[in-house]
């Protein structure tokens, strides 16, 4: 499975509210971060993102900012990069940045 892009403002409302029906991530991604990338390739590395059971979106920070700041806004959670936010059921069941961004960790929680 490939990552889903998050290119429009819009899309947000329309991902939380797809939480209820299969969990929804969002992963915030510096592409000039090299924290960022070897937090990226870690992520990809795990195998989560073959989990038919989770919906993950991708947010090129440089590109889309605005988008980051509706997440912000949406969900309450302040703003980082690289950053995971995690969501069932509309509410934020996960949220991580850095090389606190642990897959297994997300995995455990949608069991």
């Amino acid at each position: 499975m490939a990552w889903n892009l998050l290119s429009d403002k819009n899309q947000v409302q329309e991902i939380l509210a797809s939480s209820k029906d299969i969990p929804q991530l969002f992963f915030k991604h510096s592409t000039r971060c090299s924290i960022s990338t070897m937090a990226l390739r870690r992520f990809e590395n795990s195998g989560i993102l073959n989990d038919k059971n989770l919906q993950c979106w991708f947010l090129d920070l440089l590109e889309y900012r605005p988008i980051s700041s509706e997440i912000e806004s949406l969900t309450r959670v302040v703003h980082q990069s690289p950053q995971v936010i995690l969501v069932i059921n509309e509410e934020i069941v996960y949220t991580e940045s850095h090389g606190m961004i642990d897959a297994d960790q997300i995995q455990q929680l949608l069991v």
